[in-house]
C-alpha cells in the first residue's frame, strides 16, 4: 500500500467536499466570510493589524470566476489574504546552538504538515522573541527551498515555545479552522499551485508573501470544516498505523525468511523419506575416498540419514577469482566484481568493467561463471559474506563473465543441488560463521578461501535437497508477493 498516495487522496477528497457529507443546516461559508471581513475591519481600525494592499474595503463577498475546481454549493472560494490577519516573515537574526527559545527553520517543516523538533537552533534576542513568538495554530509557510519543497506548510501546536526564521512566513488564520487550512496547504492542488507560481533561482525556488496572499482557498461552512478535520484525524491516524505496520511487516518478512532457511538446514522444513538414497552413497560416488566428518565437529544435530561433510567435499571448483587487466574500450567480456554482487536482492552487470581481450587466454575456463555457481563477497566492510546464486540468464548479450579477486566462487558437482547449497550459505547461521572468521582490519575485512573450504555442511539425501528447495521457493514466493503488495 502506498501510504503517501493514500494520504494525498484523502486530502484531495477533503478539499473537494467529498470526504464528509454536507449538512443543509450548516451556516453557509459565504456568511462566515462576511464575519471574517467584519472582524478584519475591526482589527484594522483598532490598529492591531494593517490593511494589505489588495484587501477589499467593503463587505461585499467577491465572486471569483475560473476557480480551480468545483466545490459544493454551500462552499465559497476566496484568496488566502481574505481569511488571515497576518502573513509575516521571520527573524533574520543568526541563531546559535544554545539560547532562550527554539528557532524553527525550513528543515523543521515536514512534508506532511507537521513540525519536526529535532536539530533545533536557538535565540536569546528578546526583541525577536517578542515579535516572532509563535502562538498555537499559527501556520508556517516555507517560502524558499528546492523546487520540490518550496511552500511546505505546517501547523504549530505549541509543542514547545518557539520563534521562526526568515525563510518562513507566519500565517494567522482568522475565524476559520487552522487545521482545515493546513489540510488545504498540504494537498496536491496546493503543491501544483506552488510549482506554478514559484520563482526559480540557482538551486532554490521562492514564493513571496504577495504571491502567497493570492492563493485560492475553497472554504466550507465552519461546522463542515470541523467535521473534515475530525475525519482527517481518523484517516491520518489509520495511515500512520499502516505505515508503521508496513515497516514492521517488512521486518517480519525478513525474519520469516531467515527462519525458513534455519528450519531447512536443520532438517525440519520437510519430512524425511526412509526410501531416499543415503547421502553418503552420493558423496562416495563423487569421491570414493570420502570419509564422514568426525562427530566432535558437528555444528548441530541433523536427522538420521544426513551426513556431515565439509563444503570442499561438494565442490568441483572453490576459489576466489583473479585480478584482471581491464579494458577501457572493449566491452565484450564483463568482470563480475564486488560492486555487482552488492546489488540488493540480485545480481547486476550494469556497472561491470571489462577484460582486456589480450588476457582471455590467461583465464582458465573454470573461471567462467556457470548456472548454479554460488558467489560470495570476500572483501570489504558490512557486506562480506553476502551470497548470490548465479544464472547464465544474467549474461544477456555477453559470452561469459569471470569473477575478480574479491569474489569467491562455490561450484558444486553436478549431482548436488546448488540451490540447497545456496540456501545453506545464505542462512543466518553461516553468515554468522563467516562474520566470526573474517581476517583483516576494521576498515577492510577479508574472507579467506580456507574458511569456506573447512565449513561444515549438513548433507541430506539428494531427493530431500530437492524437496527442501521446492518448499523454500514456495514459501519465499508467498512472502515476496506480500512484500511486493506493500511496495505498490
Amino acid at each position: 500500500m502506498d501510504t503517501k498516495a493514500l494520504r494525498q487522496k484523502i486530502l484531495d477528497l477533503a478539499i473537494h467536499g467529498k470526504l464528509v457529507p454536507q449538512d443543509p443546516n450548516d451556516e453557509p461559508a459565504s456568511v462566515l466570510l462576511e464575519r471574517i471581513k467584519a472582524e478584519k475591519e475591526r482589527l484594522i481600525k483598532e490598529g492591531k493589524i494593517k490593511r494589505s494592499k489588495k484587501s477589499a474595503k467593503t463587505s461585499d463577498t467577491p465572486h471569483y470566476e475560473n476557480v480551480p475546481f468545483e466545490v459544493p454549493e454551500s462552499w465559497v472560494w476566496c484568496r488566502l489574504d481574505d481569511i488571515v490577519c497576518e502573513l509575516k516573515y521571520g527573524t533574520s537574526e543568526k541563531s546559535s546552538s544554545v539560547g532562550k527559545i527554539a528557532v524553527l527553520r525550513m528543515g523543521n517543516i515536514t512534508n506532511v504538515g507537521t513540525i519536526d523538533y529535532s536539530n533545533l537552533v536557538y535565540s536569546s534576542n528578546d526583541e525577536d522573541i517578542e515579535q516572532y513568538s509563535l502562538e498555537k495554530n499559527d501556520l508556517l509557510f516555507n517560502r524558499t527551498n528546492s523546487s520540490e519543497w518550496v511552500g511546505k506548510t505546517a501547523i504549530y501546536k505549541e509543542e514547545q515555545p518557539a520563534i521562526y526564521a526568515g525563510y518562513l512566513i507566519r500565517i494567522k488564520p482568522l475565524l476559520i479552522s487552522p487545521d482545515y487550512l493546513n489540510t488545504v496547504m498540504n494537498s496536491g492542488y496546493y503543491r501544483d499551485w506552488c510549482y506554478d507560481v514559484k520563482t526559480d533561482a540557482v538551486n532554490q525556488s521562492n514564493i513571496n508573501a504577495q504571491k502567497l496572499s493570492q492563493l485560492m482557498i475553497p472554504i466550507p461552512p465552519l461546522k463542515e470544516q470541523e467535521r473534515i478535520v475530525a475525519e482527517m484525524d481518523k484517516w491520518i491516524s489509520l495511515i500512520d498505523i499502516v505505515k508503521n505496520g508496513k515497516g514492521d511487516l517488512l521486518t517480519v518478512i525478513k525474519q520469516a525468511k531467515s527462519k525458513i532457511l534455519d528450519l531447512a538446514i536443520h532438517g525440519k522444513l520437510v519430512p524425511q523419506d526412509p526410501n531416499d538414497e543415503p547421502p553418503i552413497e552420493l558423496l562416495k560416488r563423487i569421491n570414493p575416498d570420502f570419509t564422514p566428518c568426525d562427530n566432535g565437529h558437528y555444528t548441530f544435530d541433523v536427522p538420521n540419514g544426513w551426513n556431515w561433510c565439509k563444503l570442499n567435499d561438494l565442490c568441483s571448483f572453490l576459489s576466489r577469482g583473479k585480478s584482471p587487466k581491464y579494458s577501457e574500450d572493449d566491452k565484450t567480456y564483463p568482470v563480475f566484481a564486488q560492486k555487482c554482487n552488492l546489488k540488493e536482492g540480485g545480481i547486476s552487470l550494469e556497472q561491470a568493467r571489462f577484460l582486456d581481450p589480450s588476457t582471455i587466454n590467461k583465464w582458465d575456463s573454470k573461471y567462467k561463471l556457470q548456472t548454479g555457481d554460488v558467489l560470495v563477497n570476500s572483501t570489504g566492510t558490512g557486506t562480506v559474506g553476502r551470497t548470490r546464486l548465479f544464472d547464465e540468464s544474467y549474461l544477456g548479450k555477453y559470452p561469459f563473465v569471470v569473477p575478480d579477486s574479491h569474489v569467491a566462487v562455490v561450484r558444486t558437482y553436478e549431482e548436488i543441488n546448488s540451490e540447497y547449497v545456496f540456501a545453506y550459505m545464505s542462512s543466518q547461521l553461516i553468515q554468522q560463521y563467516i562474520e566470526d572468521n573474517l581476517a583483516g582490519s576494521t576498515n577492510q575485512k577479508e574472507l579467506y578461501i580456507g574458511v569456506l573450504e573447512n565449513l561444515y555442511f549438513p548433507f541430506p539425501p539428494i531427493n530431500e535437497q530437492q524437496r527442501i528447495v521446492q518448499k523454500i521457493e514456495e514459501l519465499f514466493s508467498v512472502l515476496d508477493n506480500i512484500q511486493n503488495a506493500l511496495e505498490v
